[in-house]
């Protein structure tokens, strides 16, 4: 019976033994847990962050756009009467130029260049074929207003890659005229 009883003191020695390493086993994997939680709760702040920058900077560009809007549709709206007399014409035609015999090797950097000193070019255009891509030799350009339109008028006749330019005001069709009598066969 003393060896039954120093086995079973000696067993519950073990276990208490096991216990405070258990303890202590627990206790690590609990601290590295609460630093992964604390790290994950500092990266969600951070993007949380982040998130709201973000925003900040989207709202801000969208009241800008609007602004922008706002102040682009009153222009337009008070230049079209003034220019059209009916306003029925769109601002942005009467900003708008056409230049002919253009190189077909010119690049819209190019016509930006040559017309840079008339005033500010909001767009480049320069017509190719729908089948090939190749350039037709003309090209489209829209001013900031309508004084750009006038000095790049003065330009018509100048040379510009070995070609004289040909620049006129942009032609707008008007809806209604086909100008001419209707096509078909017209029998029965």
């Amino acid at each position: 019976s003393l060896c039954f009883e120093r086995n079973k003191i000696e067993s519950q020695m073990a276990e208490e033994s096991e216990k405070p390493g258990r303890k202590a086993d627990e206790a690590v994997d609990e601290e590295e847990e609460e630093e992964d939680l604390e790290k994950l709760q500092a990266e969600i702040a951070r993007m949380e962050a982040e998130a709201e920058r973000i925003t900040k900077e989207a709202e801000e560009l969208d009241k800008k756009k609007k602004d922008a809007e706002a102040k682009r549709a009153g222009t337009s709206a008070a230049a079209a009467p003034a220019a059209g007399g009916d306003g029925s014409k769109p601002a942005r035609d009467n900003c708008s130029i056409y230049v002919g015999q253009v190189d077909y090797s010119t690049t819209p950097e190019e016509l930006l260049a040559h017309f840079e000193a008339c005033g500010t070019v909001e767009r480049v255009t320069i017509v190719c074929d729908k089948f090939t891509g190749k350039p037709k030799g003309f090209a489209y350009l829209e001013f900031e207003n309508e004084s750009s339109v006038e000095n790049a008028l003065k330009l018509d006749e100048s040379e510009f890659k070995g070609r004289q330019l040909k620049i006129t005001h942009k032609r707008v069709n008007q809806p209604g005229m086909a100008g001419g009598p209707p096509r078909g066969r017209g029998g029965f």
